[in-house]
């Protein structure tokens, strides 16, 4: 089934691995078999991957356009996998839905839950922030 995407000036993807950007004007593009394909909005940069979380969503993203390295991303993501389910129990079964599906190598639908535990990893640090703030502030009014 072909896919046909359109970018806008400028904007970059990845395409079966090659990293692409785009020219002056917007362009259309139809891709007609199956490879990994990721917009712009989509890509995580080692530099950015800076939680837990993000950490994962980039080993997943390695695996879908860098099949040649799958053994090492595996292994990294497990260890990732280990380290937040230990940390916040309560996203078992999300980290179980995303394991399954890069077991069927289904990588991009892997991806999509991932942002899914990056979300969710944001509000608790937001959350996190806030009470400590809140707590500070309380604490300053009180001496």
């Amino acid at each position: 089934m072909a896919l046909k995407i359109t970018l806008k000036p400028h904007e970059r993807f990845i395409l079966g691995g090659a990293a692409i950007t785009n020219g002056d004007t917007r362009s259309t593009f139809v891709l007609e078999n199956d490879v990994p394909v990721l917009r712009e909005k989509d890509i995580m940069t080692l530099k950015s991957a800076d939680t837990p979380c993000k950490k994962i969503y980039f080993a997943v993203q390695l695996m879908y356009v860098d099949g040649k390295n799958l053994p090492e991303h595996h292994k990294t993501y497990w260890e990732l996998v280990r380290q937040v389910a230990q940390a916040a129990p309560s996203r078992t079964e999300l980290l179980q839905e995303i394991s399954t599906n890069i077991l069927q190598d289904r990588f991009y639908q892997a991806l999509k839950l991932t942002k899914k535990l990056i979300e969710y990893e944001t509000e608790v640090v937001s959350r996190v922030r806030s009470s400590t703030t809140r707590s500070l502030q309380n604490s300053s009014k009180r001496k």
